[in-house]
């Protein structure tokens, strides 16, 4: 079955640039000229939107969060195509819940090349595991339908949050190295820094509440999920 990829930009040179490439590579492609249409079309079903950072009305950040934010667009892969070439932004975009950060100009092959490793890492080996629900006190994960419950309560994670929560806490009483987790979760392929992991860290600790403690700071070299509160 073909898939089918959403490319986001307002510059019609580079859209058909992009659709020509993509679909002489064997996929089906929709384009939008700027977010609004975007979202539109994302609703639709696409496997992944290739997304522009710089753009009028709405910018390619906010078309990210919201697509996350919808329950029918939120497991969409997501990789922006931007002329912005800064830290800030890379972890700005991949906090929001970017699968992969390409910077323009690109080739042609090394993109489609990203947007490959991008699909193939929709499922990455982590998410295969058991789907069987996790409780850890009054905490409930359910793997399958990317659902937290905390003593009750059901709190949103986004895509990556929910992730590393569900690797460490698969991992109990384990050090888990920064390094161990971008690989699982971002892929080897991409390139992240470790501040990326931390952010998320501090994000999950915000949304656990009194039992953020039981994510264990290893200074230094990672995170451990610990099985109970000391």
């Amino acid at each position: 079955m073909q898939q089918t990829i959403l490319i986001v930009d307002d510059e019609q040179d580079i859209l058909e640039l992009l659709k020509y490439n993509l679909e002489k590579e064997g996929y089906n492609t929709l384009t939008a000229s700027n977010g609004r249409k975007a979202i539109e079309a994302a609703r639709k079903g696409v496997d992944l939107v290739l997304l522009d950072v710089m753009m009028p009305e709405m910018d390619g950040l906010e078309v990210c969060k919201i697509l996350r934010s919808r329950a029918e667009t939120a497991e969409i892969p997501i990789v922006f195509l931007t002329a912005r070439d800064s830290e800030v932004d890379e972890v700005v975009g991949l906090e929001l819940g970017a699968d992969d950060y390409i910077i323009k100009p690109v080739r042609v092959r090394t993109l489609i090349a990203r947007i490959k490793r991008t699909l193939r890492r929709r499922a990455p080996d982590s998410e295969r595991q058991s789907a069987e629900p996790i409780i850890v006190g009054e905490i409930e994960i359910l793997p399958e339908n990317y659902i937290v419950r905390i003593s009750g309560r059901e709190v949103p994670f986004p895509r990556k949050e929910f992730q590393v929560l569900l690797f460490l806490v698969r991992h109990p009483d384990r050090v888990i190295k920064r390094e161990t987790l971008l690989n699982e979760i971002w892929g080897r392929d991409v390139y992240v820094i470790d501040r990326t992991v931390d952010v998320h860290i501090r994000k999950i600790r915000e949304k656990l509440g009194k039992h953020a403690e039981l994510i264990d700071t290893v200074k230094g070299v990672g995170y451990r999920f610990k099985k109970e509160l000391d």
